[in-house]
């Protein structure tokens, strides 16, 4: 498994273009990304993938250049941002969404522009675009029902959502919802926003750590929460509670030291950044006419006590993600 490292959080959201050639054409085609939120290590990582993906395709002569615009989470900006690409004639745009419904407008325009539209990981849902998509309801009501299994379906529970406004922190919450409605002996104390982002994550529950389970939602999330209680300790010491993982090197790397020490268990699933790889290359292979269903969905990565060692060996800081070649998208989105 190729990972990519991890650049350090900015402190704001950042935008960076590249000099675009005079005009693009077909045969030397300009693929951009408008990523509407840049505050975690996920979007970081998944931005890395994109520009690796566009790097490799332009020094191929794949492609004319590429466009990275990341944005502050708003709807406001997304709109705008996009406005811009489709003044630019770009051929094509992946979009991770600001929002389900509200960049719906602005990706229609785009489409009439004749731009091919992906959007992907936080989707859009306008008929005229493509989704990449994970299946979050899914995997997040298995790991739900992992983690109530370990607590013998009892215990006080914290709800960690993620960034506010997207889709998937609509879809993950409720699939962890759909599993409670199960458990009647299981109660959330509290829910919090976390941003999928370990600091705001480590604050937000700083108040509300009486609790035998945290349900989160990834992103590195998972090692903030893990922090609250270590740095708390008190009763949590030597026996913390069970907090879902996103995916994150650095809690894996914790949930093994604590194993180690006490047989600690829990599950960790979660979304693969590489996702932003695997749209560059599905957009390209779209614009020079391959064809593919207008929903595809992306596998996820899951660490349990089976191979746990094996994911505490990688670097921290990272995300756990494969990276997604030219040949992956071949094989597994486009139509046969």
């Amino acid at each position: 498994m190729r990972l990519s490292i991890v650049a350090a959080l900015a402190s704001a959201a950042l935008a960076s273009v590249s000099v675009l050639p005079a005009m693009a054409s077909p045969d030397a085609p300009v693929i951009a990304l408008a990523n509407a939120y840049y505050g975690n290590t996920w979007r970081h990582q998944m931005v890395e993938a994109f520009e690796a993906s566009a790097k490799e395709a332009k020094a191929a002569g794949q492609i004319a250049d590429y466009i990275v615009m990341n944005g502050d989470g708003s709807v406001a900006q997304q709109n705008s941002q996009i406005a811009e690409l489709i003044l630019k004639k770009v051929d094509v745009l992946a979009v991770d969404a600001a929002s389900e419904t509200a960049v719906n407008g602005i990706i229609e325009k785009a489409c009439k522009a004749g731009i091919i539209v992906i959007s992907f990981d936080s989707v859009a849902s306008a008929p005229c675009n493509y989704q990449l998509n994970f299946d979050f309801k899914g995997y997040k009501a298995t790991q739900a029902e992992a983690v109530f299994k370990m607590l013998g379906g009892k215990g006080n529970v914290i709800q960690v959502r993620g960034v506010k406004g997207s889709a998937p922190d609509n879809d993950m919450f409720n699939a962890q919802k759909s599993v409670l409605a199960k458990y009647p002996d299981i109660k959330v104390v509290a829910t919090v926003y976390g941003q999928a982002t370990a600091s705001v994550a480590q604050a937000a529950i700083a108040n509300v750590l009486h609790v035998d389970a945290v349900l989160g939602q990834g992103g590195s999330d998972d090692v903030g929460i893990a922090q609250a209680f270590v740095q708390y300790g008190g009763d949590y010491a030597g026996k913390m509670p069970i907090i879902e993982g996103g995916g994150g090197t650095d809690f894996v790397k914790w949930w093994a030291d604590e194993n180690a020490k006490n047989g600690y268990q829990t599950v960790s699933m979660n979304t693969t950044p590489g996702i932003g790889g695997a749209a560059f290359w599905l957009g390209l292979s779209l614009l020079k006419g391959a064809t593919a269903p207008k929903l595809m969905i992306m596998p996820v990565a899951t660490v349990d006590a089976g191979n746990l060692k094996e994911y505490a060996k990688l670097p921290g800081g990272q995300i756990i993600s494969p990276s997604y070649s030219l040949d992956w998208v071949k094989q597994n989105l486009l139509s046969k």
